[in-house]
């Protein structure tokens, strides 16, 4: 799709986000001049993943009624820019990028659309279109940081290849150090045995437990808040695990980090919820790698971002780097 051109009047009408991801899909209709969400709609159904990637047939199939019923009950206004983004979008969007652009024109006339993996729609929702490094964290974790020239991603490689110090990485941690207790062996925790055997049932069990399951990563995870509440018992073991997940996610905010003075680092994910026992090793953490930098609290979360970021490509502001796989820009140049 060729350039829409180097000015656009977004007066009375809207934009659309959507944040796409593994635990459904959310909308927002906006004011498009000054971005103000009018209504939201949600979805508890991830968009599916087949063999060309995430399937746009799918996608549109929620979102293209969605919007319809959001649109009816903010009088019908035009739509000015759509931003999308999906978790996968980096490695599995190749069907949205082939369908979308093509699709929102023929249904809402929209000639500007923007399709970015849901860690940079996470980064506008966090720390706007200034430069700096957020970090995702969950179940996984991936850091994101931007000089407003290029990109730099930092892990978000997966429970078995990365994602250190997120939630499935301190929930696995955690459950071996209940295995080492049950074993007798060194570096065991008696208080995260006790806690595993509460959630799962007897450890011996847990590789028949864990192993089948298609959701490991989450299964993972969800031992993670027990190693915070045990580290908050001052659980010598615990308070290890969550200090060199400190260190881990340090170490990923400085690697993404832009150089130069003023750096800022937001956090941002539910990891972080589990409050003093991970945060005050990580502060101390980023002290020690990122002297120069200042930690913010994430301003939003990535709808707000999706939302936001539509608001910028309405009025030919969005500053934020184009990327084949992290940013892609249609129907409209990135400034």
């Amino acid at each position: 799709m060729g350039s829409a051109g180097s000015t656009s009047d977004s007066s009375g009408a809207s934009v659309i986000g959507v944040d796409s991801g593994g635990s459904g899909l959310r909308i927002a209709l906006a004011d498009a001049e000054r971005g103000t969400v009018l209504e939201t709609a949600s979805s508890r159904e991830p968009v599916r993943t087949g063999p060309g990637g995430i399937s746009a047939d799918h996608f549109l199939e929620q979102v293209l009624p969605a919007v319809a019923a959001l649109r009816e009950r903010t009088g019908g206004l035009p739509i000015a820019a759509v931003v999308v983004g999906a978790a996968g979008m980096a490695t599995l969007g190749d069907e949205l990028r082939t369908a979308l652009p093509d699709a929102f024109a023929a249904a809402w006339g929209v000639r500007r659309t923007a399709l970015a993996a849901d860690a940079v729609t996470a980064y506008a929702g966090a720390l706007g279109q200034r430069p700096g490094v957020v970090v995702a964290a969950g179940t996984g974790l991936i850091a994101l940081g931007t000089d407003l020239a290029s990109w730099r991603r930092v892990d978000g490689w997966g429970h078995l290849l990365g994602d250190c110090g997120g939630g499935a990485w301190i929930g696995r941690a955690g459950l071996e150090a209940a295995l080492r207790s049950h074993d007798g062996r060194r570096g065991g925790s008696t208080a995260l045995l006790a806690r595993a055997e509460a959630l799962f049932g007897p450890v011996a069990g847990l590789p028949g437990v864990l192993y089948p399951r298609t959701d490991r990563p989450a299964v993972l995870a969800s031992f993670a808040p027990e190693v915070g509440a045990c580290a908050a018992a001052r659980d010598p073991v615990a308070t290890e695990i969550l200090a060199r997940a400190g260190r881990h996610i340090a170490e990923a905010a400085e690697a993404a980090c832009p150089r130069g003075p003023g750096a800022v680092v937001a956090l941002t994910g539910g990891l972080f919820k589990m409050g003093g026992p991970l945060l005050e090793p990580l502060r101390v953490a980023l002290d020690a790698v990122l002297p120069q930098a200042r930690t913010t609290e994430a301003a939003g979360d990535p709808l707000a971002g999706a939302a936001a970021l539509a608001t910028a490509l309405a009025a030919d502001a969005l500053r934020l780097p184009e990327d084949p796989s992290l940013l892609r820009l249609f129907g409209a140049e990135i400034r």
